[in-house]
């Protein structure tokens, strides 16, 4: 049973689980912060009304059941009609079980669906008078709401006028971006304030602060459309023939209505709102919506599944509290409340020393998370930690899982502060504090060891038999001081290891001396140049074709590799300049220092000279005539057939070996997805977007030769 549930055994624990509720609810939404993240409320919630239903002589006036944004919050603005929260389902039995309940309560299946993500923002009403935004309302109680409307003009996608002068009120949702999210925090921080703990606290604090002294920009995403009543204030109201088109038309087309006017809409976002007809494809999409959660730059915590059709929504009325006619189907919680217990500082095989939080062990979306980022010395600084605070935490997929900030007011004062180190934790050495990012002074050369493990790892020269007792005994004996000493290894050093017999050295030196034949893009990744990776390393190889040409590069010309820009070119620059020495040794060495069946770029210039006009140049990577020349590929879900045992790696290797440029991500650019068992957002986002969609084993088709 939910402990939540199971912990309110008599009329003393529901009376505080009452005031714990509705305590959570008023700061939730009245400042945007609370002490109980969304996952517990909603447990604490249905733990409420469990007991409540089992003890129905004991309800407390006060309860949060049934009532809007739990019975906290007020305001002093009415609404003109009541601005109802909606009911939750956490599950598909669920939501097939609401689906029921509503035919039931109308008479006949419900002919269309909506569904629509749940933004995780704040309710707001925006009332416009012949086109012009005149008033900003919060949903306060349901009933009333606070006037926000000093934040006219400050709200993208809320537009001031609309396109057309019409008298309407639009209701939606304002909420934070990412990127907005770490401005703001920025902002205030700069600004003295105390960080803020999420992206909706950020968006509710913003949006009631009449006087900041920072600037924050926030995200209007619409819901709904209703006419405004005539009376004082507003003039006639709503012209009768849009109104009666507002009542009239399905839900659906409201929203296009409104973004006709310039209203952001669901609609704004790939691949989420659908109109489904039967249950089937409603719950296909609602798990596809799902799926897009990773990807998207702000939270949704639900999906929104609405009868679609103006009729179908009037049989069905409404409650104190929520529609019928709507529900939300609630998400695994990505973002959760947790201790920060203690700060590790690492430092990296390039010798970045990066600070990671460990952190009281708290289940994130279906995840255990015990550790995460925290980036560098000033995001702890601009974030505002403390030892012993209490912080979200924030997990998506696959993202990393990463503090936010600090819940600042439940701090109770034996907080401490966080000991930022003075010299590198690792050596001892000084650290070059001048990047955002820390190094120590030593770089590389302090942590050989975890540099020469990556560069003999599977995705980079991948020698058999180099495994980490080894590497270590390397080191420690001063046989090796980086993977280019590697390379003039001899016998007998090596007979003196622990357990190194005469059959297992000659066996590592043999695949030692078969490292060297690798192809230039596995030797630059092993390099681990910084803004580099395996898959950076293989399109600078194939961009350069020599190691030869690379070194020779300036900043200019690394930008004219896909990918590198001018932030991230300078760097690599001074990365190659550091690693001469090393460079030089590999070379010595006798280290394969060509990309095979890749052209210069002064080869590609002057073919293109002699031929001017006669045909589309080749790529910069040099794949003209490969059956992937010039397309981006996108590889999603579990390979099968020929493509089975290939890593995700090695299937990236495949692509570029084939003319094409890999990526992880699905946009517009892409021009081929790669989807397997299990795929996922990915092959959704594709299928909105037009991409052409291969099997495993038609893209091994198309790929025949090369595998």
């Amino acid at each position: 049973m939910d402990p939540v549930v199971a912990g309110i055994a008599d009329e003393v624990a529901y009376a505080a689980a009452v005031q714990t509720a509705v305590s959570a609810s008023a700061a939730y939404y009245g400042t945007g912060t609370s002490a109980l993240d969304d996952d517990a409320f909603d447990r604490l919630v249905r733990g409420i009304a469990a007991y409540e239903s089992a003890h129905p002589d004991q309800v407390l006036p006060d309860s949060p059941t049934g009532k809007v944004a739990g019975g906290a919050v007020v305001g002093d603005v009415p609404h003109t009609v009541a601005m109802l929260s909606l009911d939750n389902v956490f599950h598909a039995d669920g939501l097939a079980a609401w689906v029921a309940g509503l035919e039931r309560r109308i008479g006949r299946p419900v002919a269309q669906w909506s569904v629509e993500p749940k933004l995780d923002g704040l309710a707001i009403s925006a009332r416009y008078r012949q086109g012009r935004l005149v008033q900003l309302v919060t949903r306060g109680d349901g009933v009333a709401g606070e006037d926000v409307s000093h934040n006219i003009g400050a709200v993208a996608g809320l537009p001031e006028r609309l396109g057309e002068p019409v008298t309407v009120e639009i209701r939606g949702e304002v909420l934070m971006t990412r990127a907005q999210f770490e401005a703001a925090t920025a902002s205030r921080a700069q600004a003295g304030g105390v960080p803020f703990a999420n992206p909706r606290s950020a968006a509710a604090g913003s949006l009631r602060a009449k006087d900041r002294a920072y600037a924050v920009e926030m995200t209007f995403f619409g819901y709904g459309a209703l006419p405004l009543p005539g009376g004082s204030g507003w003039g006639a109201g709503t012209e009768p023939a849009l109104a009666a088109r507002l009542r009239e038309l399905p839900h659906s087309q409201v929203m296009e209505l409104a973004a006709g006017w310039g209203v952001q809409t669901p609609a704004a976002i790939a691949g989420a709102p659908a109109v489904c007809g039967t249950v089937e494809p409603l719950v296909q999409r609602v798990e596809a919506i799902a799926a897009l959660r990773p990807e998207l730059e702000f939270g949704i915590d639900g999906v929104v599944v609405k009868a679609d059709l103006a009729a179908d929504q009037a049989d069905a009325g409404v409650s104190s509290r929520a529609p019928r006619w709507a529900v939300a189907y609630k998400l695994p919680a990505v973002e959760k409340i947790t201790t920060l217990l203690a700060v590790e500082w690492n430092v990296g095989r390039t010798g970045i020393i990066a600070p990671r939080a460990v952190l009281e062990p708290v289940e994130v979306d279906g995840v255990v998370i015990t550790y995460a980022t925290l980036h560098n010395a000033g995001d702890i600084e601009r974030r505002g930690l403390l030892l012993g605070d209490k912080v979200t935490v924030y997990r998506a997929g696959d993202v990393i899982p990463r503090v936010e900030a600090p819940v600042a007011h439940l701090r109770t004062g034996a907080e401490t502060p966080i000991a930022i180190p003075g010299v590198c934790p690792h050596c001892g050495d000084a650290i070059d504090t001048s990047q955002k990012r820390w190094r120590c002074v030593r770089g590389r050369a302090c942590t050989a060891v975890t540099s020469i493990r990556y560069a003999v790892g599977r995705d980079q020269l991948d020698i058999e038999g180099l495994g980490e007792k080894i590497i270590d005994q390397l080191v420690a004996a001063s046989l090796v001081t980086d993977f280019a000493d590697l390379f003039t290894l001899t016998r007998e050093p090596l007979l003196d290891l622990d357990r190194m017999g005469a059959t297992s050295a000659d066996n590592l030196l043999n695949a030692i001396e078969a490292a060297k034949t690798k192809p230039l893009g596995k030797v630059f990744a092993a390099l681990g140049v910084r803004g580099t990776g395996r898959a950076m390393s293989r399109r600078i190889a194939r961009h350069f074709a020599t190691m030869d040409n690379i070194r020779v590069a300036d900043a200019a010309t690394f930008q004219d590799v896909e990918g590198i820009g001018p932030e991230k070119a300078p760097v690599i620059v001074a990365e190659l300049a550091e690693l001469g020495p090393l460079i030089d040794k590999l070379i010595a060495a006798g280290v394969n220092m060509a990309e095979p069946g890749a052209t210069a770029p002064a080869e590609r210039a002057a073919a293109e000279t002699e031929s001017p006009g006669e045909s589309d140049p080749a790529p910069a990577d040099g794949g003209g005539g490969l059956p992937l020349a010039g397309l981006t590929v996108v590889v999603t879900g579990a390979m099968t057939g020929l493509l089975a045992d290939l890593s995700r790696n090695q299937m990236n290797e495949l692509i570029e070996r084939a003319g094409g440029r890999a990526s992880s991500s699905v946009s517009a650019r892409t021009s081929v997805l790669v989807a397997g068992e299990k795929a996922g957002s990915k092959k959704a986002k594709a299928e909105q977007l037009g991409i052409e969609v291969l099997s495993p084993a038609a893209f091994a088709e198309r790929l025949t030769g090369l595998l």
